[in-house]
């Protein structure tokens, strides 16, 4: 039997409509997966990601949610807790980011980030992770980043949820783990999205971010399909609370 193969199980992407949830969500359709992506302005149909899916002949169903929205997360962590067909894999993938100096960093935006990067995700994983526990079986993966291990530069509230995402990460998969649930989360280093657009047109932090990075260059989405697809497969049965960097070597300098 091939470990990777997700044939027959139902995959969770948030964050999809694009970058690195896109890419994610293809790898999972990929390896077998069928898919329900989820993003506040995804296309009812017709949407790139759908496109991808059933290209890889899964099926997939297009979920509008805006993480933003406590209650609309809470909602969307009902629905599917409560689906006659079970949420095999939850990806955790929806994020934004706000970039001012600490100093300047304004309080919605703080909220915001925090409430995007960090409440959602524990308010969506606690409903559908308790149905995943009440199974004895499930996968959950989280977008951490770099900044789950480091500062950074002008994203405080950012960095402060994604070391939350990371400790989440570990806090999940202490309980879960004896049930059955693998808990693990992806760190992304530098990757070429729209979130990191505003640092790749800026000649000298692009210099100095791709004068660290081992590699020489900057991620695209799809360096992430690998891992994704593993920590959502039978062949990481033992991994627990792990945050797996892809980052080019940025971390091992």
């Amino acid at each position: 039997m091939n470990p990777f193969d997700l044939t027959g199980r139902l995959a969770v992407v948030t964050g999809a409509r694009r970058g690195i949830g896109r890419a994610m969500a293809r790898a999972l359709a990929g390896a077998g997966a069928d898919i329900i992506g989820v993003s506040a302005e995804l296309e009812e149909r017709g949407s790139a990601v759908e496109e991808d899916v059933l290209a890889a002949g899964r099926t997939f169903e297009a979920v509008r949610a805006d993480f933003a929205d406590p209650q609309a997360v809470r909602a969307l962590g009902a629905e599917l807790a409560g689906r006659a067909r079970p949420v095999d894999i939850l990806v955790n993938n929806a994020g934004t980011i706000r970039r001012a100096p600490a100093a300047e960093h304004s309080d919605a935006d703080w909220d915001t980030v925090l409430q995007v990067n960090l409440s959602a995700q524990f308010s969506l994983t606690r409903a559908v992770g308790a149905a995943m526990v009440a199974r004895g079986r499930g996968k959950v993966v989280f977008t951490a980043s770099l900044l789950s291990f480091q500062g950074g530069i002008t994203v405080p509230g950012y960095t402060a949820a994604k070391h939350g995402i990371a400790g989440l990460t570990k806090a999940l998969a202490n309980e879960w783990a004896p049930h059955g649930v693998n808990v693990n989360a992806v760190a992304p280093g530098y990757i070429a999205t729209d979130n990191t657009q505003a640092l790749r047109e800026d000649p000298e932090r692009s210099r100095a971010i791709l004068d660290r990075i081992p590699a020489g260059r900057w991620g695209s989405a799809d360096d992430l399909a690998g891992v994704t697809v593993f920590l959502a497969s039978d062949a990481a049965a033992y991994v627990h609370g792990a945050v797996v960097p892809v980052d080019g070597g940025w971390l091992g300098r």
